[in-house]
């Protein structure tokens, strides 16, 4: 007989909205039973019938209307859902509560102002909804382990008053209840889950962080000391440490000093909040050494790959997967291998919002993501494009990235060639030094197949041979530009107007240098071999070394 396993108490709606419910999320028609566990999060799109997680909380961008929100309501009910978001205020109608409960679908509304993106991020972190890792509950300090959120209300609870728990770079990692009794800036550091530049710029010229991270005790900073204006409730923090590593700090929002009581309790709570931090840290890096492991495993193609694809929730599913490199990589090995996992994770983000089951790991350079295609193959590619394409368009020019596409794989047998196509496409793109950010390996497929000759000549210590050599060998000794007159002109078709115009000389100088080289060379350019065998040579040209004086 089975036994089954006990749901984890941070998964129930209840729970969420014990968490986001001050700041973020405002029920509008839950009902009494707030037990209700939820499995995922998934954006809704009228025109993508991307898969649902079970029980999931959808996310209704857009959705205003009090007809739009009951017939969504019934169609997510319909596919497993047991929540919808939708932008508040939201005008609580009998049709609305009717649909509520009919359905069995909770309501909740999105505070003006907060962003779907944060609101995700916050859901996921709460919902814990990985596939892989141990799972099993476990307690530090009497709080479930990596329970951060718990921990924050516990503070609260504590020191009376409202709590966040921040990292080294002031970005909120879990919050109490109460936010609403702090203060306008302590309200759009939940919203926006990270302090705001200004005010960090203001603690920093001041001396806070300097003091915070060298004493063992709390640092009060009061309003009205040249700080912003939206600070109008007194702050209390103290360092997170781990030995002699600071990993982040508590805030809290008090309207007096502490008591001794209070502040040894404070202290005592940052030891605490180390151990989960320190915890929520290996298991991330177990978690994510994992993933990658199982991702490797799974676009081999080996003998465990099958295995992999099931433990990653892939197996029978049509999928395509996408390859992503940087294009512009720091100086430094630390910031390029840190760069890398971060925007791995941001990838990971936003395909998992796009596919609730996409699998996304760095392996080596490269962050793969193995990216689920239901419904109609015809248009995937299409779709693998645009969600590529958004990607590159939101994170903007902060993330210097590219990423290739490849062909769709009907089942896991046909993951490794969707990953050859990938990794071919985004070696295009990177050896094209960013003049392209998206392609497929249908697309890059004459490109791709220059740069493996090219590898193949490379590799067998091939030279310039025949017109080309010729050239060569006179541009080096007299300084001209006769190899670069014949790639202009090959590029423009042999129209002398534009090829002039990209050799920067008058048409008629450029007639004179296209039968010199002809000359040189002893190229018959109206002959379509030469011509062909002379624009595979210059492709190659940067691959290719010159021949050796007198060879």
């Amino acid at each position: 007989m089975l036994t089954p396993v006990p749901s984890k108490p941070h998964t129930s709606l209840g729970r969420v909205l014990e968490a986001l419910g001050d700041v973020l999320l405002e029920p509008v028609a839950v009902g009494r039973d707030t037990r209700r566990q939820l499995g995922g999060v998934v954006i809704h799109d009228p025109h993508d019938d991307a898969e649902f997680p079970a029980q999931a909380v959808v996310l209704g961008v857009g959705v205003r209307e009090s007809d739009e929100i009951v017939q969504l309501m019934h169609t997510v009910a319909a596919r497993g859902a047991t929540a919808l978001v939708v932008r508040s205020p939201v005008a609580v109608s009998t049709e609305l509560a009717r649909a509520a409960h009919s359905s069995g679908v909770a309501l909740l509304g999105l505070a003006s102002g907060a962003s779907w993106a944060q609101l995700a991020a916050m859901l996921r972190t709460l919902l814990a909804e990985g596939d892989v890792g141990d799972v099993s509950p476990q307690t530090l300090g009497g709080m479930p382990s990596g329970d951060l959120f718990a921990l924050a209300n516990a503070i609260a609870a504590l020191l009376d008053a409202p709590v966040t728990i921040e990292d080294r770079n002031s970005r909120v990692l879990a919050f109490s209840g109460r936010q609403d009794e702090a203060d306008p800036s302590r309200v759009e550091t939940i919203l926006g889950r990270q302090v705001p530049e200004r005010f960090t710029r203001e603690l920093e010229k001041d001396g806070v962080f300097e003091r915070l991270y060298r004493d063992q005790g709390p640092v009060y900073v009061y309003p009205g000391q040249g700080y912003d204006e939206k600070i109008a409730v007194p702050r209390v923090a103290v360092a997170v440490r781990a030995g002699d590593e600071v990993l982040g700090s508590i805030w809290a929002a008090v309207d007096q000093e502490l008591s001794e009581e209070r502040t040894a309790a404070l202290v005592d709570a940052s030891k605490i909040v180390a151990l989960h931090m320190l915890r929520l840290r290996a298991g991330a890096d177990v978690e994510r050494r994992l993933r990658a492991d199982l991702v490797s495993t799974a676009l081999e193609g080996g003998s465990g790959a099958q295995e992999a694809i099931a433990r990653l929730g892939l197996l029978g599913q049509p999928t395509i997967v996408l390859a992503m490199g940087l294009l512009e990589a720091p100086d430094d090995d630390l910031r390029l291998v840190t760069e890398r996992q971060r925007v791995a994770d941001a990838f990971a983000m936003h395909l998992s919002a796009v596919q609730p089951r996409s699998a996304v790991a760095l392996v080596g350079d490269v962050a793969y993501g193995i990216v689920p295609m239901p419904g109609n193959h015809g248009d995937c590619r299409e779709r693998s494009v645009r969600v590529a394409s958004t990607f590159l368009e939101r994170t903007g020019r902060r993330v210097a990235a590219a990423i290739g596409i490849g062909p769709l794989a009907l089942d896991g047998s046909g993951l490794r060639a969707s990953r050859d196509g990938a990794d071919r496409a985004l070696r295009v793109l990177l050896t094209n030094g960013g003049s392209k950010r998206v392609i497929t390996s249908e697309d890059a497929h004459i490109e791709a197949l220059m740069l493996e000759l090219a590898d193949l000549s490379a590799a067998r210590g091939d030279v310039a041979t025949g017109p080309i050599a010729r050239l060569l060998e006179y541009d080096t000794k007299h300084q001209s530009q006769l190899v670069h007159t014949l790639r202009c002109w090959l590029d423009s078709f042999g129209d002398i107007s534009a090829a002039s115009a990209a050799a920067y000389v008058h048409p008629s100088t450029f007639r004179y240098r296209l039968r010199r080289l002809a000359e040189v060379g002893g190229i018959d350019l109206d002959d379509p071999g030469d011509r062909f065998a002379a624009m595979v040579q210059l492709h190659l040209l940067p691959r290719i070394e010159k021949p050796e004086e007198g060879s």
